[in-house]
């Protein structure tokens, strides 16, 4: 794989990088944004990897309209202007186009929205659209632009190397915005989940970069001066097993060398429970939390949708071996499969109360397009044709369940009703906590063991630790004095500082992620009282 033809000419261009709003949902993280003060979770990665797929000579502006609008200089200043969307995106992509063709710009659109329906985002305006990996698509696209071709669509010859995917621009973020900074390692998928389309968007054999090349990338974030959480933001970090523990040796090293000033999320599947050894590598490299599709309690609908992964051991028993051994489970659940008995919702608050999983994502089913579920409904005629694909982010079924539509979501809000209520979520997160091992470094002092000082090379900012400071405060306030739960926020901040000092720090973050489930049941009851 080449990035760049050489030998073309590079006429300098000002390219503006947009990427689309967010429409809210459960990522939007909104109530812990209001409490640390940041704009938005985290950086739109793939714009910053275009960025650095760009020829040198080109200059670059990115505008992520999650932090900041568009400004009448930005548009101005352009003359190629470049979006990348997903489907939750894409009535502000659309618009973003049509603006940008009435400031006669030239438009091209990348990302999963426009490789999933160039045609539909041509009709909107864009000029040039590039389906697939931008790794692959560059080249064309710069040959394209150069040679005064102005409309067509340029598609990905196949996967991209990810051992030549370069460092991505990080450089042109201000870090204050973001709660968390994007990392990707790996991507595609080798499993076969009827309802996801990662595998068609990105195959199914797993390409990891270089452990050298994610450490680059970490070097590049930490000279720049990041020193909070990094998301690893693969759909699955331990796809293939070998490649993620060379990562994760390499990552250890460099944490030790620099006295660990970063933690780490990332995504994984289930069966990251029954790998102890994965586990005990991943908690040394400083990864606090993994984010798994659990999707429901029942294996029969598990094996139905495809998976598997999460078949080979008991699902109770792989949450349970996760949380002992240093790591905090974020759960998904989906709700309204084919063949879905009814009490789903009771079956995952009963799922979930039994694990103690404090940060849980509930979803009602929605086809997307490009995934084996669209295509079998769309065989068995059971699509709604009204519904956009853009409705993606609501709790909306675009298509006719098995059983009433009105059963599944009277599930969901009952579910969401118990699970996001304050006093459980606090309740599970204290057992949670008290049911995780001590730090690492706390168990090795327990044993006598002497290590060096953590932090000594990587203090963060003091602007930043002051800002920590009062967002604790903000904390207090909420929780601990206006709150009616106050007296139990006190009792287990209390117990957690007693039993398990090593984790308050982990507990205290939980409580700032908690604040958003709080705001969507709160969201939830009004809408309920509207209607």
């Amino acid at each position: 794989m080449k990035l760049l033809h050489p030998g073309y000419p590079m006429p300098e261009k000002r390219v503006l990088l947009i990427c689309p709003p967010f429409p809210k949902t459960f990522w939007s993280m909104s109530r812990t944004l209001q409490l640390t003060g940041r704009r938005a979770l985290t950086p739109p990665l793939g714009l910053l990897t275009v960025a650095a797929l760009l020829p040198p000579q080109w200059q670059v502006r990115l505008a992520d309209l999650n932090v900041r609008p568009l400004t009448p200089d930005d548009w101005q200043w352009a003359d190629l202007v470049m979006l990348s969307g997903m489907f939750v995106q894409k009535e502000s992509l659309l618009g973003l186009a049509r603006e940008a063709k009435e400031r006669q710009k030239t438009v091209v659109a990348g990302g999963p929205y426009p490789t999933s329906f160039p045609q539909e985002v041509m009709e909107a305006g864009v000029d040039l659209v590039a389906c697939g990996e931008a790794e692959m698509t560059m080249a064309p696209l710069v040959a394209t632009i150069n040679g005064g071709q102005s409309r067509g669509v340029i598609e990905a010859d196949g996967w991209a190397d990810m051992t030549l995917s370069p460092v991505p621009r990080y450089a042109l973020l201000n870090f204050q915005d973001y709660e968390a900074m994007s990392l990707q390692t790996t991507r595609g998928c080798p499993f076969k989940c009827e309802f996801c389309h990662v595998a068609r968007l990105y195959g199914h054999k797993p390409r990891y970069k270089t452990p050298a090349q994610v450490v680059k990338e970490l070097d590049n974030l930490y000279l720049q001066g990041w020193r909070r959480v990094v998301f690893i933001c693969d759909d699955n970090f331990i796809a293939h097993r070998q490649a993620a523990q060379d990562i994760l040796r390499e990552m250890i090293l460099w944490l030790e060398d620099r006295g660990e000033p970063l933690s780490f999320w990332a995504q994984t599947s289930l069966n990251l429970g029954s790998d102890l050894e994965m586990i005990d590598l991943m908690t040394a490299a400083n990864f606090s939390d993994v984010f798994i599709g659990i999707e429901s309690p029942d294996r029969e609908l598990l094996a139905q949708t495809g998976k598997f992964q999460n078949l080979g051991h008991p699902i109770v028993q792989s949450l349970k071996n996760i949380r002992a051994n240093g790591l905090t489970v974020m759960g998904s659940f989906i709700i309204g499969f084919d063949g879905e008995e009814k009490g789903a919702g009771r079956r995952i608050s009963d799922l979930v109360a039994e694990t103690d999983i404090p940060m849980v994502m509930i979803n009602i089913l929605t086809a997307v397009p490009g995934t084996a579920l669209w295509d079998r409904l769309q065989q068995e005629g059971r699509l709604l044709p009204h519904l956009d694909v853009g409705e993606f982010h609501g709790q909306v079924m675009n298509f006719r369940p098995h059983r009433p539509e009105s059963e599944i979501r009277g599930e969901w809000r009952e579910a969401i009703d118990f699970l996001y209520e304050p006093s459980s979520f606090l309740k599970r997160t204290y057992r949670y906590i008290l049911g995780t091992r001590p730090t690492r470094r706390t168990l090795a002092q327990a044993k006598g063991v002497i290590l060096p000082p953590v932090g000594k090379r990587s203090r963060p900012l003091r602007t930043d630790s002051l800002r920590d400071g009062w967002n604790f405060l903000k904390l207090i306030w909420r929780q601990g004095v206006a709150a009616e739960y106050r007296g139990q926020f006190w009792k287990q901040l209390w117990g957690v500082y007693r039993h398990n000092p090593s984790r308050l720090l982990r507990y205290i973050n939980l409580l700032f992620l908690g604040e958003n489930l709080f705001e969507i049941r709160e969201q939830e009851l009004s809408e309920r009282k509207k209607s």
